[in-house]
């Protein structure tokens, strides 16, 4: 595997949701979805070599597992890391 594959292994996908395009208005701060595994340290280096911009803060938090019922079968979604990465100003990620 190559340097950049890890990299990419880091950061699976952007999240793109109503309160998170607020906050890359306000803060400038852009949400990832990241391994359980990955640190802040991680996180921080992959956004920074991928996207060339400079990262000033890395925000993580755990989506817990919840119970969906569909009829009388009841599972749980899968739990997940998320990653909020906080830019220099004048710096920008095209998401889409």
């Amino acid at each position: 595997m190559t340097a950049i594959e890890q990299l990419y292994n880091v950061i699976r996908e952007p999240l793109l949701t109503e309160k998170g395009t607020d906050d890359r208005a306000r803060r400038n701060a852009y949400h990832f979805r990241v391994p359980a595994e990955a640190n802040k340290i991680e996180i921080r280096q992959a956004v920074e070599k991928l996207f060339k911009v400079k990262v000033l803060s890395v925000n993580t938090l755990r989506v817990t597992q919840k119970v969906r019922r569909r009829g009388y079968s009841a599972g749980l979604t899968p739990a997940w890391k998320k990653a909020m990465v906080v830019l220099k100003e004048g710096d920008t990620i095209e998401v889409i």
